[in-house]
C-alpha cells in the first residue's frame, strides 16, 4: 500500500519575522502552522459552505512545538498539515516545517475541535461533521487515504 504525502504549502520568510538573533521568531512558527491549517481546510472544503451555514467553525484548543533547526530570512519553507481523527470532540493536526533542503525545522502538534458559534460549545464527532459538510477527508488526513486504499485493495475477491 502506497502512502500519500500530507498537505504542503510554501511560505517565504520575511525580514520582519526575525528575532534579535537573526532567525525566525518563535511565534511566527505558530503563525506558519495556522496558515497551513487554514489552507488545508479551504482545500478540503472545496465549494462547500455547509459548516459556515451551520455556524460551525474549527477552533484551536492547544498547540505544542518542538524546534529542530533555525530558519533565516529569505528562506522558503514548506509546512505540512495532516489531521488525525479519533473519538470525542477533538482531533489532532500534525505539522512539520521543512527548510528548502528538506531539513526538519519544527514539529507542531495541535488539538482542535469544531465549535458551534451560537452555543459556544464543541460539537461531537468532528470527522463526521466534516464528512457531512462535504469535506474531502482524504485531503484532510493521510490516515483516511490509507483506510480507503486498504479497503479498496482488500475488497477484491472477498467471498464474505
Amino acid at each position: 500500500m502506497s502512502e500519500r504525502e500530507p498537505f504542503r504549502t510554501r511560505i517565504k520568510v520575511r525580514q520582519y519575522e526575525l528575532d534579535v538573533l537573526g532567525h525566525l521568531n518563535h511565534a511566527v512558527y505558530h503563525s506558519y502552522g495556522e496558515v497551513a491549517r487554514i489552507e488545508l481546510l479551504e482545500n478540503a472544503a472545496g465549494d462547500s459552505t455547509a459548516l459556515d451555514d451551520q455556524r460551525i467553525s474549527p477552533v484551536l484548543l492547544a498547540s505544542n512545538i518542538v524546534y529542530r533547526r533555525e530558519i533565516r530570512a529569505g528562506e522558503t519553507v514548506e509546512v505540512t498539515c495532516d489531521a488525525k481523527f479519533g473519538t470525542g470532540k477533538t482531533f489532532q493536526m500534525q505539522q512539520h516545517i521543512y527548510k528548502s533542503d528538506q531539513t526538519l525545522s519544527a514539529e507542531l502538534t495541535c488539538t482542535l475541535g469544531l465549535m458551534d458559534l451560537d452555543r459556544r460549545k464543541l460539537v461531537d464527532d468532528p470527522r463526521g461533521r466534516f464528512e457531512q459538510a462535504g469535506y474531502d477527508l482524504k485531503a484532510l488526513s493521510t490516515a483516511e487515504y490509507c483506510v480507503v486504499r486498504y479497503q479498496s485493495d482488500h475488497s477484491h475477491g472477498d467471498s464474505g
